[in-house]
């Protein structure tokens, strides 16, 4: 290299070698890994928009926010946690050869996480990811026996104390407010680990007689369960693990794996997808909004979405759908029947509605937090698939005022626990702020509706209907006038009629 040097500096200048040696002498960067990496940092433009959202409130987990001060005071409950799931086990064996798999792992793991943590030694580091899957392990278990122990007890639960003697000892469980915040603080992408480390936990070491109490098939269910709440459509876990196999299978096909994955049994092969496809916490929750049956090919639609104002004057009909997952959201209408939409508010005769079915988006104070880093983790991990986005996106879209939120709260598509529906636009409206998605799998959904808006026929037929034909009874008082003057014209046209007889 030095002669390299030596060659290339005699064919420049003193001076324009000066220039460019540091160049030249520049050491060889690690190769980045972008593909192994499943956690990140919040980027710093998404981060500024609200702080809050991504910064943990009462515990931390893996190594970014590692020794925060404020963090400190549940680092004792982790410990505590830790001495009773190693007592659970009674296995010292066992907790010696999963710190040897940590060991051994030690690179793996930190390979899942975008900034290496140099300066965290080995063993630290080791210690700390021991510590906090054997947290999460055991808070999962008690999670799981608490609710099956609540719901053996629900009758005698507010005439003894039986149950509360029980679980005086779990200050989390006991603790509503705190048990929901570290739930929020488990879902946040900075504050996690790798889920196989926490499945390779629960399979080596969490004794059977445990998994057969808490009734579990796996530890997906064990996370499933712990997480219902964020489950808005309240979906079982076997409909979950189903949307897993999808994903994964998609996976397998363009990798060409597929026709081997085929050998194993699909019991087995349903708990590997599972696995292999979750990466964390934040990544299963993510999987709760996708649907289970769901093709659609990513495009760019050709204008931006109307309002949901402005789509209800064009004659669309606004539908909750409690059946289907956050993302499944469809526009239906037959191409004649359609034309008449005044018809679609009798009874009975929605095939003459313009439907758009949108599954209910119950939002609370904790919805921000979860859909903000669920966007944050597709622009750094799915950015081909911003599925989350293109949702946040499209009702974005809907929702410019307050009278866009009204609508939809009306019709049962948002329901919200904030002060006003002003409050819910504000919200929504600042979600999509600096995120970037090159595609949209609305694309043909939204193209459908703003064609639809476009007609001058819907338009015209949309205010008839808001003015005389917006609900049964307006409807039927609409009716019942235009009989009366049809009524009316025939009486008239018969007198007429006699009037001219009798002349002749």
């Amino acid at each position: 290299m030095a002669h390299d040097n030596n060659t290339f500096g005699s064919s420049l200048s003193v001076t324009e070698f000066e220039m460019v040696k540091h160049i030249i002498d520049m050491p060889d960067l690690e190769e980045l890994r972008l593909s192994e990496c499943s956690i990140y940092k919040i980027p710093y433009n998404l981060r500024k928009v609200n702080v809050d959202a991504y910064t943990p409130q009462w515990i931390s987990i893996g190594p970014i926010h590692l020794n925060k001060h404020e963090l400190k005071p549940m680092q004792e409950h982790k410990k505590r946690y830790f001495h009773c799931f190693w007592e659970r086990v009674s296995n010292e064996q066992a907790m010696k050869s999963y710190k040897n798999y940590l060991q051994d792992k030690e690179e793996n793991i930190r390979e899942c996480y975008a900034d290496k943590f140099p300066d965290i030694p080995r063993e630290k580091f080791v210690d700390m990811m021991l510590l906090d899957a054997v947290f999460i392990m055991e808070l999962l278990l008690r999670n799981c026996h608490w609710k099956s122990d609540r719901s053996k007890h629900e009758q005698e639960y507010k005439q003894t104390k039986s149950f509360r003697v029980r679980h005086s000892d779990d200050l989390i469980l006991t603790q509503s407010w705190l048990s929901r915040s570290i739930t929020r603080d488990l879902i946040l992408l900075e504050n996690q680990i790798p889920f196989f480390v926490l499945q390779r936990l629960y399979d080596t070491v969490v004794p059977s007689d445990s998994k057969k109490e808490e009734h579990t098939a796996g530890f997906v269910d064990l996370a499933i369960e712990y997480f219902a709440f964020y489950d808005t459509q309240m979906s079982s876990s076997a409909e979950t693990k189903r949307v897993l196999d999808k994903n994964q299978s998609r996976k397998n096909y363009f990798s060409g794996s597929l026709r081997s994955s085929n050998k194993h049994s699909s019991k087995s092969k349903r708990k590997d997808t599972c696995n292999k496809s979750t990466k964390h916490f934040t990544d299963l929750i993510r999987y709760f909004y996708l649907p289970t049956d769901w093709v659609r090919n990513n495009g760019c639609a050709l204008h931006v979405l109307r309002t949901a104002t402005k789509l209800q004057e064009s004659g669309v009909s606004f539908e909750k759908d409690v059946n289907r997952r956050l993302l499944d959201i469809t526009f239906e209408k037959k191409p004649i029947l359609s034309s008449l939409l005044c018809l679609g508010c009798l009874p009975y005769l929605n095939h003459f509605k313009a439907r758009f079915r949108i599954p209910q988006l119950k939002v609370d104070h904790t919805t921000e937090c979860v859909l903000r880093n669920l966007i944050a983790f597709e622009q750094c991990h799915y950015p081909d698939k911003p599925y989350i986005c293109n949702y946040v996106s499209l009702i974005d879209s809907l929702i410019h005022t307050q009278l866009d939120v009204e609508l939809l709260v009306e019709r049962e598509v948002i329901v919200h626990e904030l002060g006003s529906d002003k409050e819910v636009a504000t919200l929504v409206n600042s979600l999509s702020k600096h995120v970037v998605a090159n595609s949209t799998c609305y694309s043909e959904t939204i193209n459908e509706l703003n064609k639809h808006h476009q007609n001058v026929w819907n338009r015209t037929m949309a205010a008839l209907w808001l003015v005389y034909f917006r609900d049964p009874w307006r409807a039927s008082s609409t009716v019942v006038g235009i009989a009366v003057l049809v009524f009316a014209v025939f009486q008239f046209l018969r007198a007429v009629r006699a009037v001219f007889d009798g002349k002749t």
